[in-house]
């Protein structure tokens, strides 16, 4: 297979098909022998890799970058399409059908006899109707109906947390408000403190689960993603952190000599700015 130069940008097609040709060619008999020797579990690091930095150009606000992970993100797709097709389980098309028809199928409002109509329902309507659409999907492949069922348990836990509480308020099962929630977490801290007193470990951890998992719902309640939250308070962190090393550098004190008095006072002074 000849794989010849783009000269020209063409359409998303043509450029997706170059993308489907060139992964072929590189698990040819002939070509890469690291990309020939790559397996459905030997790729999951690089898939949940390439995620994060999607989602880490988005959080710079960085679109050259975006762009580029974008296409390193589709590559991992096509790259999984491909060996599942050597397998002779399906193909790229077979994936791509899939999320049109689905697409359809749960946009009746868009796509089906409701188009149109000026009553169109509203995003917090759509979104109910997308979950009674999945339950009907679930049951006409013969699979329990279940609102938690289909939420990755590989997700990161906060994440799942916060898409569980999420999911199961479309049910009606939630607090009315957020101060319920801010009760539920005080609640959890008292009951964390409870368990240090008890000296049990095994408590503890179970606590501060709980107490993580009411932190993410309060998160729902005041709309705010809790992972996008923890990242930025993280980059806050190291921002800061950083600084202070920096600091102390200049002033010739290795951060592994210094006390913890002066770490103190040097990372008061980098967040006033002084």
């Amino acid at each position: 297979m000849s794989i010849e130069p783009e000269e020209h940008r063409g359409t998303a097609g043509d450029g997706f098909q170059r993308l489907v040709d060139l992964m072929q060619r590189l698990r040819a008999e002939d070509g890469c022998a690291w990309d020939r020797e790559q397996t459905l579990e030997s790729l999951r690091p690089f898939v949940i890799e390439e995620t994060y930095e999607v989602v880490d150009a988005i959080d710079r606000g960085d679109p050259d970058a975006l762009r580029d992970e974008l296409g390193d993100f589709l590559l991992e797709a096509v790259f999984l399409a491909q060996i599942s097709a050597e397998r002779g389980d399906f193909d790229i098309a077979d994936s791509l059908r899939a999320i049109c028809e689905k697409l359809v199928r749960r946009h009746p409002h868009v796509f089906g006899e409701q188009a149109g109509d000026e009553d169109a329902p509203d995003a917090d309507q759509v979104k109910r109707r997308w979950e009674e659409i999945k339950a009907d999907e679930q049951r006409t492949a013969g699979r329990p109906a279940s609102a938690l069922g289909s939420i990755p348990e590989s997700l990161p836990a906060l994440l799942r947390a916060y898409r569980l509480g999420k999911r199961a308020a479309t049910v009606g099962f939630d607090w009315t408000t957020a101060d319920g929630v801010e009760a539920k977490v005080a609640e959890e801290l008292r009951e964390l403190a409870q368990a240090q007193a008890g000296g049990s470990a095994a408590d503890v951890e179970e606590e501060l689960g709980d107490l993580l998992f009411a932190v993410a719902n309060l998160a729902r309640h005041l709309d705010v993603d809790p992972e996008s939250a923890l990242r930025a308070a993280n980059r806050k962190f190291s921002a800061r952190f950083a600084a202070l090393e920096a600091r102390l550098q200049v002033r010739g004190v290795a951060l592994r000599d210094a006390t913890l008095e002066e770490m103190e006072a040097e990372w008061a002074r980098v967040k006033t700015g002084d």
